[in-house]
């Protein structure tokens, strides 16, 4: 229903011509659908902790599915050396607690992840649902210091500690703190920073820069620099010196010398928008009260994608575009007859 989009439900097995689409009827009656989207459940709500208990969790009706996703991205693929964690939005407009308005993007309410994605391909190898301020992250060895934000970092990238990844991160997670604590695990980072973040030294801060002109410091293995473009730019960055490479500029005969830090980070920095661009097109954003079952449908389609870049690193032959891929597995799914087993094999007797 992502691929082919209709004004409601019903449309898709309605006998009007200019409406029908003749694959829904073949494969399900309508109301058997909606008995199965009626009664969809992933846990036993009758076990849930109250609201007042300890071990109450926000995520009870979907913690089996997340649990088994987040299993499964991590088991099958080993992301390359640079990693992205970023956060991405799940429309939801319904009541829930832990719901977020973010005006900076395109659904602005919705339910918030946090991503860890490989940055070429932007396959998701962890994540996480914010669940709300008062939700407690202590994730295994992580340090006070590093703040709310550190701790979401932390609790994504610990998997992968002590095997050499470059990880790139926005101004809301970068701090010194965090990135000395990464740097002992042998997790190099880089991003762009807060001109008032606590640490960050206030002379490169102070008067008014030329365009194209940078200034850093370095304090053991933290570089912090500051770039003047149309704007100034501020990083921080365990990965880099601070080498400058020649960068072309519309309008400009000459290139632009720019910190190799920026460079990189606008190349590697987009996992998590790569796969949001490319799901965008064909999210299944239907009205629901049940939260649960938005989330659900949004894990399968992440898995979806993560499957494409599976097959794409696979392919002998030039790979299908990701509209093909999904036809390709809905041609699978619902159109392939399903083999024929005796009662034997199937353990009915």
């Amino acid at each position: 229903m992502g691929i082919v989009r209709k004004p409601s439900i019903r449309s898709y097995w309605h006998k009007n011509p200019i409406l029908a689409t003749p694959l829904f009827p073949r494969v399900m009656k309508r109301e058997r659908y909606e008995n199965l989207m009626r009664f969809l459940h992933f846990n036993d709500n009758a076990l849930c902790p109250p609201r007042n208990d300890p071990m109450h969790d926000r995520l009870y009706k979907i913690r089996p599915l997340i649990s088994l996703m987040s299993a499964k991205f991590t088991d099958n693929y080993v992301p390359d050396q640079n990693i992205s964690v970023d956060e991405s939005l799940m429309k939801f407009k319904g009541r829930l607690l832990f719901k977020q308005y973010i005006p900076s993007k395109r659904s602005r309410y919705g339910v918030k992840f946090y991503k860890l994605c490989e940055s070429t391909t932007g396959y998701t190898w962890a994540f996480r649902i914010y669940e709300g301020k008062d939700n407690h992250l202590d994730p295994p060895g992580c340090p006070d210091c590093i703040g709310t934000s550190g701790k979401i970092v932390w609790d994504l990238v610990y998997p992968l500690f002590n095997k050499g990844y470059n990880l790139w991160v926005d101004n809301y997670y970068t701090s010194i703190d965090l990135f000395k604590n990464l740097y002992c695990f042998e997790t190099l980072a880089c991003g762009t920073v807060r001109k008032n973040r606590r640490g960050f030294p206030q002379i490169l801060t102070a008067g008014k820069r030329s365009r194209g002109s940078s200034s850093s410091l370095r304090q053991e293995e933290v570089l912090a620099l500051r770039f003047t473009d149309k704007k100034d730019v501020y990083m921080l960055s365990t990965v880099h010196d601070e080498s400058t490479v020649p960068v072309p500029v519309r309008g400009r005969t000459e290139p632009l010398e720019k910190p190799k830090c920026i460079v990189d980070y606008s190349k590697f920095m987009g996992g998590v928008d790569l796969t949001d661009q490319c799901i965008q097109p064909y999210l299944v954003n239907r009205k629901t009260r049940a939260w649960y079952k938005k989330i659900a449908i949004y894990l399968t389609e992440i898995a979806i994608f993560n499957a494409y870049v599976l097959y794409k690193q696979a392919a002998v032959q030039k790979p299908y575009p990701f509209l093909e891929f999904m036809l390709e597995i809905i041609s699978q799914l619902i159109l392939t007859p399903a083999p024929v087993t005796s009662a034997l094999e199937s353990g009915d007797l």
